[in-house]
């Protein structure tokens, strides 16, 4: 298995754990022990998280996942588990936010481009050279 498929499979686990932590803190306020729950869901997620980082995944593609996610899965589960309202506006700002996720995975992969942007090994620009002027 690729590093990369043991990263979003690190990430993954991350967002189960933070979403699992999530609907723990809305429990656990009428049932204080599951806040146990709650601050494990989150450091596991942390964790994990970093583990995906360690793997070579981009912190903007990671953290931009991780959070996209765990809106989706909260805002979805928090309907069916303490039935909280999912209207239909929010169906289209998940919708939005998964398109603009698969955008930023999109554009990790492509080569930088332009001035100002380098790839690792290479030298940093210096100043534009300057030119001299001779008369004749």
């Amino acid at each position: 298995m690729s590093a990369r498929t043991r990263a979003w499979i690190a990430l993954a686990f991350a967002v189960i754990l933070e979403v699992g932590g999530s609907l723990s803190m809305k429990a656990a306020l009428e049932a204080p022990w599951l806040f146990l729950l709650t601050g494990t869901g989150y450091a596991g997620a942390f964790v994990l998280l970093a583990q995906a980082l360690r793997m070579g995944m981009p912190l903007g593609v990671a953290y931009g996942a991780w959070a996209a996610a765990g809106v989706a899965l909260t805002a979805v589960l928090s309907a069916v588990v303490f039935a909280e309202p999912f209207t239909p506006v929010m169906g289209v700002g998940i919708v939005l936010i998964a398109v603009g996720v698969l955008c930023v995975e999109l554009g990790s992969s492509l080569p930088a481009t332009g001035r100002g942007q380098q790839t690792p090994g290479q030298e940093p620009p210096g100043p534009e050279p300057r030119r001299q002027v001779v008369d004749v």
